[in-house]
């Protein structure tokens, strides 16, 4: 798995996403076309384990809590960034969407929750914030900011 490969995987995901208002219907939206356990979720799952495998994903910070931007927003994607996260029972610091995310929610350990939510996808609207929380285990968690806007406050 090289980033000319994720890309691809990730493309039709992105293209699902173009024009939508990031709220609850586009979540809802992505868990039907895309549930996890559909093929395309199932694909850039295995994905993100081989790449971060391979040293080019999460690549950033300890054991617990490991990240990286995997793409850079542009035109191949819509203006959007995605990041990958790798959280085993913890708090991540604070932050605010000032654009908005699209999460993807990828247990590692059976019952892992990312904020209190399962395998599958989420959206934070525009302007929302959190400290991204996973709990019972260890989950990935692949995030797509429009514009690649981030706010940390803490």
């Amino acid at each position: 798995m090289d980033i000319q490969q994720f890309k691809a995987l990730i493309k039709p995901v992105i293209g699902a996403t173009e024009g939508a208002a990031l709220d609850d219907s586009l979540a809802e939206k992505l868990n039907r076309q895309f549930p996890p356990s559909g093929e395309t979720f199932k694909f850039i799952e295995s994905a993100c384990h081989q790449a971060i495998e391979a040293g080019w994903m999460c690549s950033h910070g300890a054991a617990g809590r490991r990240y990286g931007r995997v793409i850079e927003p542009g035109p191949e994607t819509a203006g959007m960034s995605v990041d990958v996260v790798q959280l085993e029972d913890v708090a991540g610091p604070h932050h605010r969407h000032p654009t908005g995310e699209i999460c993807m929610t990828m247990p590692v350990t059976a019952g892992a929750l990312f904020d209190g939510l399962g395998a599958g996808w989420c959206v934070n609207e525009p302007g929302s914030a959190h400290s991204p929380t996973v709990t019972g285990g260890e989950a990935l968690v692949l995030y797509m900011l429009p514009e690649g806007r981030i706010e940390f406050t803490s």
